[in-house]
């Protein structure tokens, strides 16, 4: 069935830390009655946001938490609720609580994706401030169905992972301050509004698939058509991992739905070896405390041996914790900082 032409052009934006800031900043720079819907995604993950009220206050146009099939209407902007993810539709605004991707719910790459397969070209992505990469696989399915993409420059970006992340795709067409990607914006919605969008026969599958995927529907179909087993383990589900055919970058997938880049899944994985090694740390240092009190015990009834093999065995088990402790508090001397710099694409 044929997709219906978008009425009016769309700006999707992602953010994430130090974004508040930036997006406000953003939304000062948009004139009045802006002519496009602007859908914006600040991981907030499932805390309460005040996000509407403060951009309402800090631009000429409203702000307004997305609602279930919310018809988008140009000069209001539209921000993703708290734990929901947030998908474009041909004519309506579609919120998931489906799983998370790259640890985010709402996450930017399901509106990307889904904003680049129904508004084609007439869709225009902003990648602001942000750790990691969320953001980036969206980016080159906006670029593969037409669309344009505008990214903060690294260097004013309070976080330059997710700006990095999106100029390391190729697939952006702007790189600038905020003040100078609103520009960007006023110029572009002006040019999209007359262009007519492409055949809908002419997009990529993969898109297509993916969105889907989102959607929640036929799952395990669309996983096993974009990839291939990995031999990795999903760390929300303990799920096979898929690894997904897509040159610009490493990504992958699991049955259940959630998505991970290369660099999320590596720093999930940094996370789940600190987790194991606190919780082995805490069963030897258990096990220490049980040892030395039955050698306590041994120590009051005579039985001298006994006393002694129990603290010797504690004393190896301290010995083997007070190891673990070291690998732990070795990387947390270098910082998180230091972690992130080994997970982030480098500069251009």
């Amino acid at each position: 069935m044929a997709l219906p032409d978008p009425p009016f052009p769309a700006v999707v934006v992602g953010a994430s830390t130090g974004g508040i800031s930036a997006l406000m900043q953003l939304m000062a720079h948009l004139p009045a009655r802006f002519d496009a819907a602007v859908l914006v995604v600040q991981h907030v993950g499932a805390l309460p946001s005040l996000l509407p009220e403060l951009l309402s206050k800090a631009g000429p146009n409203p702000a307004v938490h997305a609602s279930q099939g919310d018809a988008p209407r140009p000069g209001v902007v539209y921000v993703a609720p708290p734990d929901h993810h947030m998908l474009l539709e041909p004519q309506a605004i579609r919120l998931t609580r489906g799983p998370k991707e790259n640890h985010a719910r709402p996450a930017i790459d399901p509106l990307f994706r889904s904003a680049a397969l129904h508004w084609r070209e007439r869709v225009i992505g902003v990648v602001l401030t942000g750790c990691l990469d969320d953001g980036a696989a969206g980016t080159v399915a906006i670029k593969a169905c037409g669309g344009s993409v505008l990214v903060q420059d690294p260097v004013t970006a309070q976080e330059r992972g997710m700006p990095d992340s999106a100029l390391a795709t190729g697939a952006v067409d702007f790189c600038g301050d905020i003040e100078s990607i609103a520009g960007q914006l006023r110029q572009l919605v002006e040019s999209r509004s007359a262009e007519r969008p492409r055949d809908p026969a002419a997009l990529p599958e993969q898109v297509a698939r993916e969105v889907c995927i989102n959607r929640g529907e036929a799952l395990m179909e669309h996983v096993n058509a974009i990839g291939s087993p990995s031999g990795l383990s999903c760390p929300e589900c303990g799920g096979s991992l898929w690894e997904i055919r897509d040159e610009s970058m490493l990504r992958y997938r699991c049955h259940t739905g959630h998505a991970f880049s290369g660099r999320s899944l590596a720093h999930s994985q940094l996370e789940t070896t600190e987790e194991a090694l606190r919780s082995s740390i805490r069963a030897l240092r258990e096990r220490e405390h049980l040892l030395r009190r039955l050698a306590q015990v041994a120590r009051t009834q005579g039985d001298l041996t006994q006393a002694l093999a129990g603290e010797s065995q504690a004393d190896l088990l301290l010995d083997q914790s007070k190891r673990l402790t070291g690998l732990i508090e070795g990387e947390s001397e270098r910082g998180p900082a230091h972690n992130r710099r080994l997970l982030e694409p480098r500069s251009r």
